[in-house]
């Protein structure tokens, strides 16, 4: 932009300022926020608008056909049918692609109702809650790909609370999230287990895979779907192993003894401490290392050599961030609604973490 050009943009911005000022509610501009609030509001309302316009008829050289109003964070706009069509808006869509970016960001983390006045408060456009949950519903959110090889990941699992007649009990049902260490890529799914074993297989894996999750049944059943091409090395975290010891209770002496055993991966030294112990819970614990013996490894080497990781925090902590916006207060969700809200707060967290 020339010396000359800035000029004449501060002339003409003073003349707009001028005209808005004379017609706004100046008994209300008692603040530097209330005087933000008023002049974004007729900015919106009376300029941008018709910069927008003309960037629109300029760029795309068309101004034919049907004409449709687009709400947008510069206001209002008129866009014809071959404008929209070079500018790929899609054919009924009433936002524009970054309020509906807008959005979707917002209603990712809160209700579509905390969504709503979230959008409206920051861009000064109101788009009803009723939108915001039709605008998430007829996405596409597809998982990651990535060409970098997978080397280790981690499972968990988390449960929702489903919406049941007036009158019956909560039910709850889980879901299933996949974490790539090395990518940082995450995948969940609900109540369909395949979903995040194909996007698994579909990666390039390394030849020997790290998998790493606690004691559940359900993980171990999802990583043995998972295909590398020569190993698959199954790890039991670290973290759970220990949350597990302490349940045993009674000597704080022999469980300091058996975690020094099991931080070395000796599995039999381990169950040979409890022999002569009568607790319920130490038979248990017996029972759960003999169960995951061939997961539970030398635990002290492989953080000494840095083999791999040894505990599955980077999957919990997904876990959590999904459900930061499943378990809000008071949350119940349709059935029907929850592949896509999972999914929708996947793509969400995908994007923060490639955006690093």
């Amino acid at each position: 932009m020339t010396e000359e050009e800035k000029q004449l943009l501060i002339e003409h911005a003073n003349a707009i300022a001028k005209i808005l000022y004379k017609n706004a509610p100046v008994e209300e501009l008692t603040s530097l926020g209330k005087i933000e609030s008023v002049v974004r509001n007729q900015m919106q309302e009376y300029v941008m608008p018709s910069v927008g316009g003309f960037f629109i008829r300029n760029v795309t050289g068309e101004n034919t056909g049907h004409k449709r109003e687009i709400k947008s964070i510069i206001g209002k706009l008129t866009v014809t049918s071959s404008q929209a069509k070079k500018l790929e808006i899609r054919p009924h869509s009433q936002l524009s692609p970054y309020l509906e970016a807008c959005c979707l960001r917002a209603s990712a983390s809160v209700s579509y109702e905390r969504a709503a006045e979230d959008v409206k408060y920051a861009t000064g456009i109101e788009v009803p809650k009723t939108v915001q949950q039709r605008l998430v519903h007829r996405q596409n959110f597809e998982f990651p790909q990535t060409e970098s090889t997978v080397e280790e990941l981690s499972v968990d699992g988390g449960n929702i609370r489903i919406r049941t007649p007036i009158g019956q009990q909560c039910d709850w049902k889980g879901y299933k999230a996949v974490r790539l260490h090395n990518l940082q890529a995450i995948a969940a799914s609900f109540q369909e287990n395949n979903l995040v074993i194909d996007w698994v297989n579909s990666q390039p894996l390394a030849l020997t895979l790290t998998c790493i999750g606690d004691g559940h049944d359900g993980i171990w059943n999802i990583v043995r779907e998972f295909k590398p091409e020569q190993e698959r090395r199954e790890i039991l975290d670290w973290f759970h192993l220990m949350e597990n010891l302490y349940k045993v209770g009674g000597s704080m002496q022999r469980i300091n003894k058996v975690k020094g055993l099991l931080w070395e991966g000796k599995v039999d030294d381990a169950i040979a401490c409890f022999t002569d112990c009568t607790l319920k819970q130490a038979e248990n614990f017996c029972i759960y290392l003999e169960k995951h013996r061939h997961r539970i490894v030398n635990y002290q080497y492989y953080q000494a050599e840095q083999i791999c990781s040894i505990g599955s925090g980077a999957i919990e902590s997904t876990v959590k961030q999904i459900d930061r916006r499943t378990k809000i207060s008071g949350a119940q969700w349709k059935i029907e609604n929850v592949p896509q809200v999972i999914a929708h707060r996947c793509a969400y967290l995908n994007e923060l973490i490639f955006a690093r």
